[in-house]
């Protein structure tokens, strides 16, 4: 036992490493909007009513080393009768990263990060759902790695054949929809 090494480069170590870190500095609600457009008679309707859920990833700098990653959830449920519900979620966390290599940056950013932010989210949208007066919705999860290669795909795609003269790059932006 004497002759193990003590653990070194730790948190709180003091220590000026090279190893990647990573550190989520905040998470907050940037904007929350729920609708109940037809109020009181959808209380009244019998009908089960379809959902549309589509979700955004937003990547921007918020200083050196620190990035603003905002997950945009938006739901609507609807039927014949009209609108039953309308949620528009964006939240958002602030990463710090150091060390961390080129390569890994984009796939954090938009993988990682946002399947950190997720079960807030998920757990802010049935809150608000409820209080609208209806049971509450429990999103599926998402595969933000499935999103990201079918994002990465679609910019390749149109970095070959650019539909006006110009190449495609990124946008910062992860996928439109779920």
């Amino acid at each position: 036992m004497a002759d193990q090494q003590p653990a070194s480069g730790g948190n709180g170590s003091g220590e000026n490493s090279n190893e990647p870190q990573v550190s989520i500095l905040a998470q907050y609600i940037k904007d929350l909007s729920v609708e109940n457009p037809s109020a009181p008679q959808v209380f009244s309707w019998q009908v089960q009513p379809s959902l549309d859920v589509q979700f955004n990833i937003a990547v921007n700098p918020a200083g050196e080393s620190v990035h603003e990653v905002a997950l945009k959830i938006e739901i609507a449920a609807r039927s014949e009768n009209g609108p039953h519900f309308i949620v528009d979620l964006s939240y958002s966390g602030l990463f710090g990263l150091r060390n961390l290599p080129d390569e890994a940056l984009q796939p954090f950013l938009l993988i990682e990060a946002p399947r950190m932010l997720f079960p807030f989210a998920r757990q802010i949208v049935a809150e608000a759902i409820s209080n609208a007066g209806f049971p509450p919705l429990l999103l599926d999860p998402i595969d933000f790695t499935a999103a990201y290669v079918a994002q990465l795909q679609a910019q390749q795609g149109e970095q070959a054949a650019p539909a006006d003269g110009q190449a495609g790059g990124a946008s910062g932006e992860g996928p439109a929809e779920s």
